[in-house]
């Protein structure tokens, strides 16, 4: 039996009374949980649905989602899970490229997909609300029984963020998914007494893994927070003593600025391990946050088409700030140039990535797989290095490299600097169009409010600029900047660079 679904009903034999998943006041053992899967698959067989069908769940992180997650599994179908803030338009092409024909979509969001289908032949939208899904969950009978699927068999159909085009379906087999969350479980040798922090959306692969799968698997549980608030995140760290915090580098920014304006501080937390991913993290942020905190963070790596984890700063082993780690037990990276030739240690290269965690391929799109797995290698974009002890470093995106005047500047080393200044907040450095040297360095940066109230942003600006010249080499500074109150951000709370504009 490979079914990913055998993760919660394996659980729920072992652990029948623990919780598996909070919401506040609600609290779902792992018996109720299974129950709920139970009987959401017989909902979902009632309406034909089986064995490689697509089913939509367009739902943030609440109960539902994890128990539709299941049961979709349950009855061997797939699962596409989508950001539920998508307007119709983009879930009319999800819809039509997944080939779905059932969506469950939270009440509060159900009339984007509703839109959508009506644009669409064969899509039904069941919308989620909590009394009336348990009214239909009522009137059906359960599935109990899970149905087989082979290692190969495709689970999950995840949907890249298309900063390259159109989003494609990264298609992650039962086998991809199980052997992750039973990596990223042994990380921190996770145990049913376990608190796990859920802010990092489940229709996203950290999350899902990170966050749910792995808790799954160890029997832990799983403390929700629909959408990310810095005041509300703290406020669950304590009440549900989270004992360990997964999240994107803007999460522990928003968490450090909120934590020095709590009368409290960090006192009443027993966070024993921190788990970042998703972008780089800046060391003067992870140094800030471990000190204040009192807990470690450990950075990893990996994307959607890898499941994702495949790279980790392992506890025990040697950690350093600013790498990614090694690679984790059944992936192998190597890094390359332009050739597909591997360069030697400390050269910088992009990461290639194969394994037992790499996607099937792109859904309906061969020749996308074929180029972005050419010579059985996963080709991930992310440029990096490897230094003499084996640790990987992230140097930048490769579409993200700015090229000016014939040299390259990884925005990653620039951004380093900036975070040093005293008062920043956020930063974020990009490439501007320029006709004289092709592309110039902007920066955009967000300070405490705090800062702006002594001085005016010319004068921080002229400050920064000069803190940043004695820096770094004088091709790689920004000669432009922009002062901002908030930078732009993805569902997981990803810095959108793509979205940024800056005038030469």
């Amino acid at each position: 039996m490979t079914n990913l679904a055998t993760l919660l009903t394996d659980s729920a034999q072992k652990y029948p009374t623990n919780p598996a998943i909070i919401l506040d006041d609600t609290r779902v053992t792992y018996q109720q949980l299974d129950g709920l899967s139970a009987r959401a698959a017989g909902l979902l067989r009632a309406r034909g649905i089986g064995p490689g069908d697509r089913v939509a769940l367009v739902l943030p992180n609440v109960p539902h989602m994890p128990a539709l997650y299941y049961a979709v599994l349950r009855v061997g179908a797939i699962v596409v899970p989508l950001n539920p803030l998508l307007t119709p338009r983009e879930l009319t092409y999800h819809y039509q490229d997944a080939g779905v024909s059932l969506v469950f979509a939270w009440q509060d969001m159900a009339e984007a997909s509703q839109k959508a289908a009506e644009e669409l032949d064969g899509v039904e939208v069941i919308p989620v609300s909590p009394a009336g899904t348990a009214q239909q969950l009522q009137e059906v009978e359960p599935v109990t029984e899970v149905v087989e699927r082979e290692d190969s068999d495709t689970a999950v159909l995840l949907y890249t963020s298309g900063t390259t085009g159109r989003p494609k379906g990264a298609e992650l087999t039962h086998n991809n998914l199980r052997t992750n969350a039973v990596v990223a479980g042994s990380l921190f040798d996770l145990t049913a007494d376990d608190v796990m922090f859920g802010g990092l959306p489940f229709f996203h692969v950290f999350g899902q893994t990170t966050a749910l799968n792995s808790v799954i698997l160890r029997g832990g549980a799983v403390t929700l927070l629909p959408r990310f608030h810095p005041g509300k995140a703290l406020e669950i760290l304590r009440r549900d003593k989270v004992s360990i915090l997964t999240g994107v580098p803007s999460m522990y920014v928003a968490l450090l600025h909120q934590v020095g304006q709590d009368p409290a501080g960090a006192e009443g937390l027993e966070l024993r391990a921190c788990v970042s991913g998703g972008s780089s993290m800046p060391v003067e942020v992870m140094s800030k946050f471990e000190k204040v905190f009192d807990t470690e963070i450990y950075e990893g790596y990996g994307l959607s088409e890898t499941s994702p984890v495949v790279c980790f700063n392992q506890p025990g082993g040697v950690r350093k700030p600013g790498s990614i780690g090694i690679p984790v037990d059944g992936a192998e990276i190597r890094i390359v140039d332009g050739q597909d030739q591997e360069v030697g240690t400390n050269e910088v290269g992009e990461l290639v990535v194969r394994g037992r965690y790499v996607m099937k391929g792109y859904w309906g799109k061969p020749e996308a797989t074929e180029e972005a797995m050419r010579g059985g290698w996963f080709h991930t974009g992310d440029m990096g290095r490897q230094d003499e002890d084996g640790a990987i470093f992230i140097v930048d995106r490769k579409k993200d490299m700015i090229l000016r005047g014939g040299y390259n500047v990884y925005p990653r080393e620039v951004e380093e600097v900036i975070y040093q200044f005293p008062g920043v907040v956020e930063a974020a450095v990009v490439g501007v169009p320029d006709e004289k040297h092709g592309e110039e360095v902007g920066a955009v940066v967000v300070f405490e409010s705090s800062v702006l109230e002594t001085k005016d942003k010319d004068e921080v600006t002229r400050e920064l600029d000069a803190f940043v010249q004695e820096r770094v080499a004088k091709y790689k500074y920004p000669r432009i900047y922009r002062i901002v109150d908030e930078l732009p951000k993805g569902p997981t709370g990803k810095i959108l660079k793509r979205e940024l504009t800056l005038d030469a």
